[in-house]
Protein backbone atom coordinates (compact mmCIF):
# COMPACT_ATOMS: atom_id res chain seq x y z
CA UNK A 1 0.00 0.00 0.00
CA UNK A 2 1.13 3.73 -0.33
CA UNK A 3 0.97 4.23 3.23
CA UNK A 4 3.53 2.05 4.20
CA UNK A 5 5.96 3.59 1.52
CA UNK A 6 4.83 7.23 2.22
CA UNK A 7 5.45 7.24 6.12
CA UNK A 8 9.09 6.07 6.66
CA UNK A 9 9.64 8.70 3.51
CA UNK A 10 7.93 11.63 5.84
CA UNK A 11 9.69 10.52 8.63
CA UNK A 12 12.69 11.10 6.94
CA UNK A 13 11.59 14.12 5.42
CA UNK A 14 11.14 15.50 8.87
CA UNK A 15 14.21 14.62 10.00
CA UNK A 16 16.29 16.13 7.24
CA UNK A 17 14.24 19.19 7.90
CA UNK A 18 15.12 18.87 11.51
CA UNK A 19 18.82 19.31 10.42
CA UNK A 20 18.24 21.92 8.45
CA UNK A 21 16.55 24.02 10.78
CA UNK A 22 18.98 23.08 13.59
CA UNK A 23 21.78 24.21 11.36
CA UNK A 24 20.53 27.23 10.26
CA UNK A 25 20.04 28.16 13.64
CA UNK A 26 23.03 27.59 14.54
CA UNK A 27 24.40 30.17 11.74
CA UNK A 28 25.53 27.23 10.08
CA UNK A 29 24.48 27.06 6.32
CA UNK A 30 23.35 23.25 5.03
CA UNK A 31 25.21 22.11 1.58
CA UNK A 32 24.29 18.83 0.13
CA UNK A 33 26.39 16.76 -2.10
CA UNK A 34 25.99 14.20 -4.60
CA UNK A 35 28.26 12.00 -6.81
CA UNK A 36 27.97 10.19 -10.58
CA UNK A 37 30.18 8.65 -11.33
CA UNK A 38 29.66 7.00 -14.84
CA UNK A 39 27.00 6.53 -17.56
CA UNK A 40 23.92 8.86 -17.75
CA UNK A 41 21.11 7.20 -17.75
CA UNK A 42 17.72 6.35 -16.56
CA UNK A 43 18.72 5.04 -12.95
CA UNK A 44 21.08 8.28 -12.56
CA UNK A 45 18.78 10.93 -13.85
CA UNK A 46 16.32 9.15 -11.13
CA UNK A 47 19.15 9.39 -8.43
CA UNK A 48 19.88 13.34 -9.03
CA UNK A 49 16.50 14.50 -9.08
CA UNK A 50 15.89 12.55 -5.22
CA UNK A 51 19.07 15.04 -4.59
CA UNK A 52 17.67 17.82 -5.89
CA UNK A 53 13.96 16.74 -4.43
CA UNK A 54 16.17 16.18 -1.01
CA UNK A 55 17.86 20.00 -1.20
CA UNK A 56 14.86 22.04 -2.08
CA UNK A 57 12.91 20.00 1.22
CA UNK A 58 15.30 20.86 3.58
CA UNK A 59 16.08 24.58 2.35
CA UNK A 60 20.11 23.52 1.73
CA UNK A 61 22.15 26.52 0.85
CA UNK A 62 23.92 25.21 -2.31
CA UNK A 63 23.41 21.45 -3.96
CA UNK A 64 27.16 20.64 -5.50
CA UNK A 65 26.86 17.73 -8.26
CA UNK A 66 30.44 16.00 -8.55
CA UNK A 67 30.75 15.12 -12.02
CA UNK A 68 32.66 12.21 -13.80
CA UNK A 69 31.07 10.16 -17.00
CA UNK A 70 31.93 9.51 -20.74
CA UNK A 71 28.74 10.29 -21.70
CA UNK A 72 24.97 8.40 -22.15
CA UNK A 73 21.17 8.83 -22.83
CA UNK A 74 19.93 12.48 -24.20
CA UNK A 75 16.50 11.92 -22.66
CA UNK A 76 18.24 11.08 -19.09
CA UNK A 77 20.18 14.64 -19.73
CA UNK A 78 17.35 16.22 -20.43
CA UNK A 79 15.25 14.95 -16.98
CA UNK A 80 18.51 16.15 -15.26
CA UNK A 81 18.75 19.56 -16.42
CA UNK A 82 15.28 19.90 -16.10
CA UNK A 83 15.21 19.25 -12.81
CA UNK A 84 18.29 21.63 -12.21
CA UNK A 85 16.41 24.53 -13.84
CA UNK A 86 13.15 24.01 -11.88
CA UNK A 87 14.99 22.95 -8.57
CA UNK A 88 14.76 26.28 -5.38
CA UNK A 89 18.33 24.88 -4.59
CA UNK A 90 21.04 26.97 -6.40
CA UNK A 91 23.01 24.18 -8.28
CA UNK A 92 26.58 24.05 -9.00
CA UNK A 93 28.44 20.81 -10.46
CA UNK A 94 31.79 20.35 -10.63
CA UNK A 95 33.79 18.10 -12.70
CA UNK A 96 36.69 16.54 -10.51
CA UNK A 97 38.56 15.33 -9.66
CA UNK A 98 41.56 16.14 -11.31
CA UNK A 99 42.33 13.47 -14.09
CA UNK A 100 38.23 13.22 -14.95
CA UNK A 101 35.69 14.80 -17.82
CA UNK A 102 32.26 15.09 -18.03
CA UNK A 103 32.43 14.52 -21.66
CA UNK A 104 29.26 14.08 -24.03
CA UNK A 105 26.17 14.25 -21.75
CA UNK A 106 28.32 15.34 -18.85
CA UNK A 107 29.20 18.63 -21.04
CA UNK A 108 25.49 19.25 -21.25
CA UNK A 109 24.60 19.11 -17.40
CA UNK A 110 27.58 20.96 -16.57
CA UNK A 111 26.97 23.75 -18.91
CA UNK A 112 22.93 23.63 -17.36
CA UNK A 113 24.28 23.94 -14.03
CA UNK A 114 23.93 27.51 -11.85
CA UNK A 115 27.73 27.14 -11.46
CA UNK A 116 30.12 24.93 -13.36
CA UNK A 117 33.31 24.15 -11.84
CA UNK A 118 35.78 22.04 -12.90
CA UNK A 119 39.32 20.64 -11.35
CA UNK A 120 42.83 20.83 -12.83
CA UNK A 121 43.48 18.63 -15.12
CA UNK A 122 40.49 17.90 -16.20
CA UNK A 123 37.84 18.30 -19.37
CA UNK A 124 34.35 18.31 -20.70
CA UNK A 125 33.39 18.85 -24.51
CA UNK A 126 32.43 15.99 -27.23
CA UNK A 127 29.25 15.92 -27.01
CA UNK A 128 27.93 15.21 -30.70
CA UNK A 129 24.68 13.15 -30.74
CA UNK A 130 24.73 9.53 -31.86
CA UNK A 131 21.91 6.92 -32.05
CA UNK A 132 21.19 5.49 -29.21
CA UNK A 133 21.06 1.50 -30.10
CA UNK A 134 24.68 1.89 -32.07
CA UNK A 135 23.18 1.73 -35.15
CA UNK A 136 24.48 3.96 -38.21
CA UNK A 137 22.21 6.51 -39.27
CA UNK A 138 21.54 8.23 -42.68
CA UNK A 139 23.41 11.86 -43.36
CA UNK A 140 19.48 13.86 -42.53
CA UNK A 141 18.59 12.04 -40.00
CA UNK A 142 22.38 12.11 -38.05
CA UNK A 143 22.41 16.32 -39.14
CA UNK A 144 18.32 16.28 -37.54
CA UNK A 145 19.81 14.98 -34.25
CA UNK A 146 22.90 17.11 -34.50
CA UNK A 147 21.04 20.31 -34.98
CA UNK A 148 18.36 19.13 -31.98
CA UNK A 149 21.27 18.70 -29.45
CA UNK A 150 23.09 22.17 -30.83
CA UNK A 151 20.11 24.07 -30.32
CA UNK A 152 19.18 22.94 -27.08
CA UNK A 153 23.05 23.48 -25.92
CA UNK A 154 22.80 26.93 -27.19
CA UNK A 155 19.58 27.58 -25.42
CA UNK A 156 21.24 26.36 -21.96
CA UNK A 157 24.54 28.86 -22.69
CA UNK A 158 22.46 31.56 -23.57
CA UNK A 159 20.26 31.43 -20.45
CA UNK A 160 23.42 30.83 -18.49
CA UNK A 161 25.57 33.56 -20.07
CA UNK A 162 28.25 30.91 -21.09
CA UNK A 163 29.95 30.62 -24.44
CA UNK A 164 27.52 30.11 -26.98
CA UNK A 165 30.00 29.58 -30.36
CA UNK A 166 32.08 27.26 -28.28
CA UNK A 167 29.30 25.30 -26.83
CA UNK A 168 27.97 24.75 -29.95
CA UNK A 169 31.31 23.56 -31.35
CA UNK A 170 31.52 20.40 -28.92
CA UNK A 171 28.12 19.41 -30.18
CA UNK A 172 28.81 19.46 -33.92
CA UNK A 173 32.36 19.37 -34.25
CA UNK A 174 33.13 17.16 -30.94
CA UNK A 175 35.43 19.73 -29.46
CA UNK A 176 36.53 19.21 -25.98
CA UNK A 177 37.69 22.05 -23.93
CA UNK A 178 40.48 21.65 -20.86
CA UNK A 179 39.54 23.35 -17.36
CA UNK A 180 42.17 26.71 -18.25
CA UNK A 181 40.57 26.65 -21.81
CA UNK A 182 37.18 26.52 -20.81
CA UNK A 183 37.82 29.26 -17.87
CA UNK A 184 39.72 31.55 -20.08
CA UNK A 185 37.07 31.96 -23.07
CA UNK A 186 35.44 35.17 -23.47
CA UNK A 187 32.60 34.43 -22.19
CA UNK A 188 34.01 31.88 -20.31
CA UNK A 189 32.19 28.31 -20.63
CA UNK A 190 32.72 28.04 -16.52
CA UNK A 191 32.28 29.94 -13.61
CA UNK A 192 36.09 28.48 -11.78
CA UNK A 193 38.46 26.11 -10.95
CA UNK A 194 38.75 24.44 -7.84
CA UNK A 195 40.93 21.54 -6.51
CA UNK A 196 38.19 19.95 -4.88
CA UNK A 197 34.63 20.69 -3.33
CA UNK A 198 36.29 22.11 0.27
CA UNK A 199 38.10 24.34 -2.20
CA UNK A 200 35.16 25.31 -4.08
CA UNK A 201 33.13 26.06 -1.28
CA UNK A 202 35.16 28.52 -0.09
CA UNK A 203 35.60 30.17 -3.54
CA UNK A 204 31.67 30.45 -4.06
CA UNK A 205 31.35 31.94 -0.45
CA UNK A 206 29.66 35.70 -0.88
CA UNK A 207 29.68 34.87 -4.91
CA UNK A 208 26.26 36.23 -6.14
CA UNK A 209 24.67 33.57 -8.98
CA UNK A 210 22.20 33.96 -11.61
CA UNK A 211 19.25 31.25 -11.56
CA UNK A 212 17.80 30.14 -15.01
CA UNK A 213 14.98 32.61 -14.90
CA UNK A 214 16.85 35.94 -14.30
CA UNK A 215 17.04 35.75 -10.54
CA UNK A 216 20.17 36.55 -8.38
CA UNK A 217 21.19 34.83 -5.17
CA UNK A 218 24.20 35.20 -3.05
CA UNK A 219 25.93 31.97 -1.93
CA UNK A 220 26.98 31.62 2.15
CA UNK A 221 28.73 28.20 2.36
CA UNK A 222 31.58 29.37 4.77
CA UNK A 223 31.13 26.93 7.62
CA UNK A 224 28.52 24.95 5.92
CA UNK A 225 27.17 21.62 7.26
CA UNK A 226 28.10 19.33 4.01
CA UNK A 227 25.38 16.22 3.84
CA UNK A 228 25.87 13.80 1.33
CA UNK A 229 23.15 11.84 -0.52
CA UNK A 230 24.06 8.54 -1.69
CA UNK A 231 22.68 6.19 -4.53
CA UNK A 232 20.25 3.41 -2.57
CA UNK A 233 21.23 0.06 -2.95
CA UNK A 234 18.68 -0.40 -5.79
CA UNK A 235 19.95 2.58 -7.42
CA UNK A 236 23.59 1.02 -6.98
CA UNK A 237 23.05 -1.96 -8.48
CA UNK A 238 20.72 -1.32 -11.77
CA UNK A 239 23.31 1.63 -12.24
CA UNK A 240 26.32 -1.20 -11.66
CA UNK A 241 24.25 -3.36 -14.22
CA UNK A 242 24.67 -0.47 -17.24
CA UNK A 243 28.16 -1.44 -17.45
CA UNK A 244 29.29 -2.52 -20.44
CA UNK A 245 30.89 -5.76 -19.16
CA UNK A 246 28.71 -6.60 -16.61
CA UNK A 247 26.32 -6.42 -19.71
CA UNK A 248 27.88 -8.49 -21.95
CA UNK A 249 28.22 -11.29 -19.26
CA UNK A 250 25.03 -11.37 -18.56
CA UNK A 251 23.89 -11.73 -22.46
CA UNK A 252 26.08 -14.67 -22.72
CA UNK A 253 25.66 -16.14 -18.97
CA UNK A 254 21.55 -15.77 -20.37
CA UNK A 255 22.01 -17.94 -23.55
CA UNK A 256 24.02 -20.65 -21.98
CA UNK A 257 21.33 -20.76 -19.28
CA UNK A 258 18.79 -21.07 -22.32
CA UNK A 259 20.41 -23.33 -24.05
CA UNK A 260 21.12 -25.69 -21.61
CA UNK A 261 17.13 -25.48 -20.47
CA UNK A 262 16.37 -26.49 -23.95
CA UNK A 263 18.63 -29.57 -24.03
CA UNK A 264 17.34 -30.57 -20.93
CA UNK A 265 13.80 -29.79 -20.33
CA UNK A 266 12.69 -29.63 -16.78
CA UNK A 267 16.11 -28.68 -15.32
CA UNK A 268 14.35 -25.34 -14.31
CA UNK A 269 17.59 -23.53 -12.35
CA UNK A 270 19.38 -23.18 -15.69
CA UNK A 271 15.99 -21.96 -17.64
CA UNK A 272 15.10 -19.06 -14.88
CA UNK A 273 18.81 -17.94 -14.14
CA UNK A 274 19.17 -17.08 -17.90
CA UNK A 275 15.66 -15.82 -18.36
CA UNK A 276 16.45 -13.47 -15.40
CA UNK A 277 20.38 -12.76 -17.09
CA UNK A 278 18.83 -11.78 -19.94
CA UNK A 279 16.17 -9.64 -19.18
CA UNK A 280 18.72 -7.44 -16.37
CA UNK A 281 20.91 -7.47 -19.96
CA UNK A 282 18.39 -5.96 -22.02
CA UNK A 283 17.38 -3.09 -19.40
CA UNK A 284 21.32 -2.60 -19.79
CA UNK A 285 21.28 -2.50 -23.31
CA UNK A 286 18.64 0.53 -22.91
CA UNK A 287 21.20 2.35 -21.64
CA UNK A 288 24.40 1.23 -24.05
CA UNK A 289 24.57 1.81 -27.74
CA UNK A 290 24.08 -1.38 -28.71
CA UNK A 291 24.77 -3.20 -32.26
CA UNK A 292 22.07 -5.54 -33.61
CA UNK A 293 23.86 -7.43 -35.67
CA UNK A 294 26.38 -8.18 -32.38
CA UNK A 295 23.58 -9.74 -30.75
CA UNK A 296 22.27 -11.41 -34.16
CA UNK A 297 25.93 -12.89 -34.56
CA UNK A 298 26.10 -13.94 -30.91
CA UNK A 299 22.27 -16.30 -31.07
CA UNK A 300 24.09 -17.48 -34.63
CA UNK A 301 26.90 -18.26 -33.42
CA UNK A 302 25.12 -20.77 -30.38
CA UNK A 303 23.16 -22.34 -33.20
CA UNK A 304 25.84 -23.51 -35.27
CA UNK A 305 27.43 -24.60 -32.42
CA UNK A 306 24.65 -26.63 -31.75
CA UNK A 307 24.28 -27.93 -35.23
CA UNK A 308 27.66 -29.06 -35.32
CA UNK A 309 27.24 -32.31 -33.01
CA UNK A 310 24.29 -33.10 -35.27
CA UNK A 311 25.51 -32.24 -38.60
CA UNK A 312 28.83 -34.07 -40.01
CA UNK A 313 30.82 -31.01 -40.92
CA UNK A 314 34.37 -32.26 -39.88
CA UNK A 315 34.41 -29.32 -37.13
CA UNK A 316 33.29 -26.34 -39.73
CA UNK A 317 30.28 -25.53 -38.17
CA UNK A 318 32.05 -25.24 -34.74
CA UNK A 319 34.64 -23.33 -35.83
CA UNK A 320 32.45 -21.13 -37.60
CA UNK A 321 30.27 -20.79 -34.41
CA UNK A 322 33.10 -19.95 -32.42
CA UNK A 323 33.92 -16.72 -35.14
CA UNK A 324 30.22 -15.02 -34.98
CA UNK A 325 30.89 -15.81 -30.95
CA UNK A 326 33.91 -13.59 -31.42
CA UNK A 327 32.83 -11.24 -34.09
CA UNK A 328 29.60 -10.55 -32.45
CA UNK A 329 31.15 -10.13 -29.06
CA UNK A 330 33.15 -7.75 -30.71
CA UNK A 331 30.30 -5.92 -32.57
CA UNK A 332 27.79 -5.90 -29.70
CA UNK A 333 28.63 -2.07 -28.24
CA UNK A 334 29.62 -0.09 -30.70
CA UNK A 335 31.07 3.37 -29.42
CA UNK A 336 34.06 5.05 -29.79
CA UNK A 337 34.35 5.50 -26.15
CA UNK A 338 36.82 3.39 -24.27
CA UNK A 339 34.76 3.18 -21.20
CA UNK A 340 31.67 1.99 -23.23
CA UNK A 341 33.69 -0.84 -25.19
CA UNK A 342 34.07 -4.74 -23.95
CA UNK A 343 38.19 -5.33 -24.29
CA UNK A 344 39.86 -8.40 -26.25
CA UNK A 345 40.57 -9.47 -22.72
CA UNK A 346 37.78 -10.19 -21.71
CA UNK A 347 35.75 -10.75 -25.26
CA UNK A 348 38.39 -13.48 -26.42
CA UNK A 349 38.05 -16.12 -23.09
CA UNK A 350 34.19 -15.74 -22.66
CA UNK A 351 33.90 -16.81 -26.14
CA UNK A 352 35.64 -19.66 -26.23
CA UNK A 353 34.37 -20.77 -22.96
CA UNK A 354 30.69 -20.54 -23.67
CA UNK A 355 31.51 -22.19 -27.21
CA UNK A 356 33.39 -25.18 -25.33
CA UNK A 357 30.65 -25.34 -23.03
CA UNK A 358 27.77 -25.40 -25.72
CA UNK A 359 29.67 -27.87 -27.38
CA UNK A 360 30.07 -30.34 -24.72
CA UNK A 361 26.36 -30.12 -23.32
CA UNK A 362 25.16 -30.91 -27.12
CA UNK A 363 27.67 -33.65 -26.99
CA UNK A 364 26.33 -34.90 -23.90
CA UNK A 365 23.08 -34.73 -24.91
CA UNK A 366 23.06 -36.36 -28.03
CA UNK A 367 25.18 -39.47 -26.55
CA UNK A 368 22.39 -39.67 -24.14
CA UNK A 369 19.70 -40.14 -26.85
CA UNK A 370 21.44 -42.71 -28.43
CA UNK A 371 22.76 -45.09 -25.69
CA UNK A 372 20.75 -48.33 -25.44
CA UNK A 373 17.28 -48.16 -23.89
CA UNK A 374 16.81 -49.86 -20.17
CA UNK A 375 13.48 -49.51 -19.29
CA UNK A 376 10.21 -51.09 -20.51
CA UNK A 377 10.11 -53.79 -22.73
CA UNK A 378 12.65 -52.64 -25.04
CA UNK A 379 15.08 -52.52 -22.10
CA UNK A 380 14.68 -56.18 -21.39
CA UNK A 381 15.84 -57.29 -24.92
CA UNK A 382 19.38 -59.00 -24.68
CA UNK A 383 18.72 -59.05 -20.78
CA UNK A 384 20.67 -62.25 -18.87
CA UNK A 385 18.42 -64.50 -17.27
CA UNK A 386 18.38 -67.72 -15.38
CA UNK A 387 15.72 -70.46 -16.19
CA UNK A 388 14.26 -71.51 -12.73
CA UNK A 389 12.72 -74.83 -15.08
CA UNK A 390 13.33 -77.02 -17.63
CA UNK A 391 11.30 -76.77 -20.84
CA UNK A 392 11.17 -78.43 -24.56
CA UNK A 393 11.53 -76.66 -27.69
CA UNK A 394 8.34 -74.94 -28.15
CA UNK A 395 7.52 -75.55 -24.82
CA UNK A 396 6.90 -72.63 -21.56
CA UNK A 397 9.10 -72.50 -18.32
CA UNK A 398 10.07 -70.39 -16.19
CA UNK A 399 13.23 -67.67 -16.11
CA UNK A 400 14.21 -65.01 -13.91
CA UNK A 401 15.72 -61.67 -15.15
CA UNK A 402 15.92 -58.11 -14.01
CA UNK A 403 14.49 -59.08 -10.39
CA UNK A 404 11.27 -61.16 -12.07
CA UNK A 405 9.94 -64.21 -12.56
CA UNK A 406 8.87 -64.37 -16.72
CA UNK A 407 6.91 -67.29 -18.43
CA UNK A 408 9.59 -68.14 -20.99
CA UNK A 409 10.06 -70.32 -24.30
CA UNK A 410 12.71 -71.08 -26.29
CA UNK A 411 13.26 -73.16 -29.75
CA UNK A 412 16.21 -75.01 -28.06
CA UNK A 413 15.79 -77.22 -24.87
CA UNK A 414 16.51 -75.32 -21.73
CA UNK A 415 17.64 -76.55 -18.10
CA UNK A 416 17.06 -75.63 -15.03
CA UNK A 417 20.12 -73.48 -13.78
CA UNK A 418 20.91 -72.48 -17.31
CA UNK A 419 21.83 -68.60 -17.96
CA UNK A 420 19.67 -67.35 -21.12
CA UNK A 421 19.49 -64.41 -22.49
CA UNK A 422 16.03 -62.70 -23.76
CA UNK A 423 15.32 -62.71 -27.58
CA UNK A 424 12.23 -60.81 -27.50
CA UNK A 425 9.13 -59.82 -25.14
CA UNK A 426 5.59 -60.55 -26.59
CA UNK A 427 3.36 -59.26 -23.84
CA UNK A 428 3.86 -61.17 -20.40
CA UNK A 429 5.93 -64.38 -22.30
CA UNK A 430 9.38 -64.10 -23.10
CA UNK A 431 11.36 -65.86 -26.01
CA UNK A 432 15.19 -66.52 -24.75
CA UNK A 433 17.82 -68.98 -25.50
CA UNK A 434 20.84 -70.30 -23.93
CA UNK A 435 23.88 -67.49 -22.94
CA UNK A 436 26.41 -69.84 -24.35
CA UNK A 437 25.22 -70.30 -27.70
CA UNK A 438 24.25 -66.53 -28.10
CA UNK A 439 25.17 -64.20 -25.53
CA UNK A 440 27.74 -61.66 -25.38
Amino acid sequence: MRTGRWLPATIISLGVMAVALSARQGGQPSIVLAEVDGIIHPVSAEYLRAAIAEADMSHAALLVITLRTPGGLVDSTRDINSAIIAAKTPVAVFVGPSGSRAASAGFLITIAADVAAMAPGTHIGAAHPVSGDGEKVDEVMAKKMTSDVAGYARTLATQRGRNVPLVEQAVTESKTYTDQEALAAQPPLIDLVASDVPDLLRKLDGRTVKRFDGRTETLHTAGAVTRDVRMTQSQRLLSALAHPQIAYLLLMLGTLGLTIELWSPGAILPGVAGGICLLLAFFAFQVLPVSTAGVLLILFGVVLLILEVKVTSYGLLALGGALSLLLGSMMLVDSPLPELQVGLALIVPVSLAIAGIVLFLVRLAVKAQRLPTVTGARGMVDGRGEALSSFAPGGVGQVRTHGEIWTATADVPIHAGDVVRVLAVEGLRLTVEPWRTGGR
